[in-house]
């Protein structure tokens, strides 16, 4: 089946300043999970419809553990949103992925839990699958967008989400980066991605090399004004890699190889006569295509 594609970008403020974007327009959603960080900021790129949300909200007001991550997927997909980008800073456990770089992941470890991690629960019980909790198709377009605009890129990579706001220990960098095998480590992608997989939405994570955590022998602990440093110059390039994605991904789209969009087929347990009316209509965006 062949719908019509719209983009969204969570990430930093700035990353909405897309030369070219046309009608831009910043619209409220209300959603039954509360206010999404900010507004959304809609518009058109090359034909092709776009929506940028400031993930911590235009000014930086939401720590990452209070994002509203239901509120912010739900209201993306109330908006037709069909795949997400999400651009995000990270530290590194790899010396080859130097500050500037991007990475390109394509596995989570979660290590929050004081964050609310699923529009499902007591009424409505669904399991989806996060075996490969990224999209293909969008990775391989952020991919040559990120090499088309000169950007070192590394495809594949395990990033660790913490719950912060405080970063690591030294003996906690070392043992993500030794014993666990992980490549970068931020804040905000979970449960960001398991959301988009339970609202049936693609969803791909360019993370952003700022610094090298706290393990590496030369570099010390994370400095605060080396970090906004090299995100100024990451927001520049994440601005070039954005505006090359409506031409590789087109204006409308066949459904996802991988199965993205139909992540919901199976995975509602609860049987029809005992699931909770209230929660139904809280999740008549992210789930309708399944509930009727």
């Amino acid at each position: 089946m062949t719908t019509e594609t719209m983009i969204a970008v969570i990430g930093g403020s700035g990353l909405y300043e897309i030369d070219g974007l046309e009608n831009t327009q910043w619209i409220s959603v209300d959603t039954p999970w509360g206010a999404p960080s900010d507004q959304i900021l809609t518009g058109a790129l090359n034909g092709v419809k776009m929506a940028f949300l400031p993930r911590h909200g235009r000014g930086h007001v939401h720590s990452p553990t209070e994002i509203p991550y239901r509120a912010n997927i739900d209201a993306l997909k109330r908006l037709g949103v069909t795949d997400i980008f999400s651009v995000s800073a990270c530290g590194s456990f790899r010396e080859e992925m130097e500050p500037g770089h991007f990475v390109i992941v394509d596995q989570f470890i979660d290590r929050t839990f004081a964050r609310e991690k699923s529009f499902f629960g007591t009424g409505c019980v669904a399991h989806v699958s996060v075996a490969h909790p990224t999209c293909e198709r969008l990775s391989d377009a952020a991919e040559t967008a990120a090499r088309a605009a000169g950007i070192t890129v590394h495809r594949g990579g395990t990033y660790l989400c913490m719950e912060g706001p405080q970063f690591s220990t030294m003996a906690e960098s070392k043992m993500y980066r030794e014993s666990w095998g992980c490549d970068v480590i931020g804040m905000t992608n979970m449960p960001e991605a398991k959301l988009a997989r339970e609202a049936e939405i693609c969803y791909a994570s360019i993370a952003m090399v700022t610094d090298f955590d706290s393990w590496h022998p030369d570099h010390g602990a994370v400095e605060i004004t080396d970090i906004i440093a090299t995100l100024q110059g990451n927001s520049s390039n994440a601005r070039d890699m954005v505006r090359r994605l409506p031409d590789l991904l087109g204006a409308t789209r066949e459904n996802c190889p991988h199965g993205c969009d139909t992540a919901l087929e199976f995975a509602i347990m609860t049987a029809p006569e005992k699931r909770d009316p209230a929660l139904l209509t809280k999740l008549d965006a992210v789930a309708g295509r399944v509930l009727g």
